[in-house]
């Protein structure tokens, strides 16, 4: 995967990301935190429409992209554009992993595994829902 340079368009205080967000919502889009597995809103949602970042409402897959990965969070193979998530190098807890963030507000959604041989792009976009709204379509 690769790093990227890319600037935020949206840039908030760390006060006012506290005012907007709930505790658990800072927690994992401010301070990369992850919650339990198996226990996100979007795990085993099938309905169809638009996951946009929860701090800053941009679109970032579709769910004509998610898939079953049995991870115990919300799995992608691609975001709805390239520029929609932003990769960067995480070495935190020890471990070399390609950490996911909105490519608007630079919020951490979750990390990126070359891991999913069963979709068109081998990734899996491993994502915590509280990073997330599901916005549904009509099918």
């Amino acid at each position: 995967m690769t790093t990227s340079a890319h600037q935020p368009q949206v840039v908030k205080s760390d006060e006012e990301w506290r005012a907007e967000l709930s505790p658990e919502e800072y927690a994992v889009l401010r301070e990369a935190g992850t919650e339990r597995p198996w226990t996100g809103e979007y795990v085993d949602t099938k309905t169809v429409g638009v996951y946009s970042c929860r701090a800053c409402g941009a679109e970032l897959f579709r769910s004509e992209t998610k898939f079953d990965s049995h991870c115990g969070w919300p799995s992608f193979y691609a975001p709805s554009s390239s520029d929609n998530v932003v990769l960067r190098d995480d070495t935190s807890h020890g471990m070399l992993r390609t950490e996911a963030l909105c490519g608007t507000c630079h919020s951490h959604l979750g990390h990126v595994f070359a891991d999913a041989p069963q979709t068109p792009t081998g990734d899996r976009y491993c994502i915590n829902s509280v990073s997330i709204t599901l916005s549904p379509t009509e099918a």
